[in-house]
């Protein structure tokens, strides 16, 4: 006989979702069907929940009490500086292979940095944001009319400062 169920243990799921848009109920059903819970209605909280990220792949965080889903959004670096950009949304299955070719500012790359911090590896905030420049990179967009490697070069040699916290 399976043990009892305990309604004040909490269960955390994490699961990648396109935002703003209802996933497929057939990859939600495996995750949280032996939890108790309905995937179609686990799937419109996700889509109502990432409704800011709209287009964007994003991770969610499931916290799951009592046969309840509460749902949190914990956004990428690379996902943060997508929605820096500014871009409007683009419906995903008509436009492939987009080159997000924009221009951020580096306060915009602080403020990521100082939302990843707690998941960075960098011992100061200035290897977060090289991290994140390091991300602006491979996607594709330049930092105050430069490159993100130029900017991580300036960095280094101390002619851009980033503030300690």
């Amino acid at each position: 006989m399976p043990p009892k169920f305990d309604p004040n243990e909490i269960k955390i799921v994490y699961l990648r979702a396109v935002g703003g848009e209802v996933g497929a109920t057939s990859t939600l059903a495996p995750k949280i069907g032996p939890l108790g819970l309905s995937p179609k209605k686990v799937g419109d909280d996700i889509a109502k929940a990432t409704q800011d990220w709209k287009g964007l792949k994003i991770t969610c965080k499931l916290t799951i009490q009592n046969r309840q889903a509460t749902i949190s959004v914990v956004p990428s670096a690379a996902a943060m500086v997508i929605k820096a950009l500014k871009e409007p949304p683009r419906d995903r299955k008509k436009v492939k292979n987009i080159l997000h070719n924009g221009n951020i500012t580096m306060d915009d790359i602080i403020n990521t940095a100082k939302v990843m911090r707690d998941r960075s590896l960098s011992r100061f905030l200035s290897g977060t944001v090289k991290e994140i420049l390091g991300t602006a990179q491979s996607v594709g967009c330049t930092v105050d009319g430069m490159a993100p490697h130029d900017v991580i070069e300036k960095i280094n040699s101390g002619d851009i400062e980033i503030p300690d916290e």
